[in-house]
C-alpha cells in the first residue's frame, strides 16, 4: 500500500487488528526485512511497517535529514492513517535509535519499545572507524550492513535496475554520515517505558556491549543476549527473537 505524507510517497504494510504495534527497519534494509515478524504479530496485533524514505519504495528525502527529521515524518504517518494508540515499537539497528531519539523528543508515544540491535551509541574508535567505512564505500552504503547473503537481492529489491545504491539517491549519503553522528545515549538515559533489549553475541555492526550500555542507560529495561546470531538476529534466530517479542508484549 501507498500513501502521501509531506509530498513524499511511502511505501507501508498494515496487517492484522488489535493494538497499534510500529516496525521500524534499520539503515538500507526495508519493511520486506521485517516481514517474517510482522506475519507473527500480526496474528494478535494491527502491525504497520513502512519504507522509510529513500528505502524501498519510498521516495527519497528532498533534503539532508537526521533522527528528528525522521521522527516527525512517521508521526505524520501514523497521524494520516488514524492509528492513533500506539502500544509498541519494535525497532532495529538504526530503526532502534531512530525509536529512541522518537519516543525521547515526543514525536511517539509507546507503552512499550523493542530494541533490535540498535545503533545510536557514536562515540569511540567505532564511530571514527564507520565514517572512514562509509567514504571508502560510498557506492555501498545503502546496504553496509546487510548480510553477504542478503545483499544482492536487497539492492534490486530497493532500487530495482535503476542503478547504483547511492547514485539514484546521492542525499542519503550526507543523511547517512548526519544520522550516525547523533548519539541517542542522552535520550535512552531519559526512557520511562518497558523496554526489551535484544542483542547478539556475534554482532559485528553493533557490538553486545552497546546493548549492555543502553540496558545500563534504560531503567527497568530487559536485556536477552541470543547465541549464534549476527546483526540480523531477527533473521539468524528468527523463532527465538518473535518469542520474546510476543512474550514481552502480552
Amino acid at each position: 500500500m501507498n500513501i502521501v505524507v509531506n509530498d513524499l510517497l511511502v511505501h507501508y504494510e498494515l496487517s492484522g487488528k488489535g493494538k497499534v504495534v510500529l516496525l521500524l527497519h534499520g539503515w538500507g534494509d526495508t519493511a520486506a526485512g521485517l516481514s517474517d515478524l510482522q506475519i507473527a504479530l500480526s496474528r494478535k496485533y494491527q502491525v504497520l511497517s513502512l519504507d522509510l524514505p529513500g528505502f524501498g519504495r519510498s521516495q527519497p528525502p528532498p533534503a539532508v535529514w537526521d533522527l528528528d527529521n525522521y521522527a516527525g515524518f512517521v508521526a505524520n504517518v501514523l497521524a494520516k492513517l488514524g492509528l492513533k494508540q500506539l502500544f509498541a515499537v519494535v525497532g532495529h539497528s538504526n530503526g532502534g535509535a531512530l525509536a529512541i531519539r522518537a519516543i525521547a523528543t515526543g514525536s511517539l508515544q509507546p507503552k512499550k519499545l523493542i530494541l533490535v540491535a540498535a545503533s545510536g551509541i557514536r562515540t569511540g574508535a567505532s564511530l571514527k572507524r564507520l565514517i572512514l567505512k562509509v567514504i571508502a564505500k560510498t557506492g555501498n552504503i545503502a546496504t553496509l550492513w546487510m548480510p553477504e547473503r542478503y545483499r544482492r537481492g536487497l539492492r534490486q529489491s530497493l532500487y530495482g535496475a535503476a542503478g547504483s545504491d547511492m547514485l539514484i539517491v546521492p542525499q542519503l549519503q550526507e543523511t547517512f554520515k548526519k544520522t550516525v553522528r547523533q548519539d541517542v545515549q542522552s535520550d535512552a538515559a531519559k526512557l520511562a517505558l518497558p523496554t526489551l533489549l535484544i542483542f547478539a553475541e556475534d554482532d559485528q555492526a553493533v557490538p553486545l556491549s552497546d546493548g549492555q550500555k543502553y540496558h545500563q542507560l534504560i531503567a527497568g529495561s530487559q536485556l536477552e543476549v541470543i547465541s549464534n546470531a549476527g546483526h540480523f538476529v531477527h533473521l539468524d534466530q528468527s523463532e527465538k527473537v518473535t518469542k520474546l517479542i510476543e512474550g514481552f508484549l502480552k
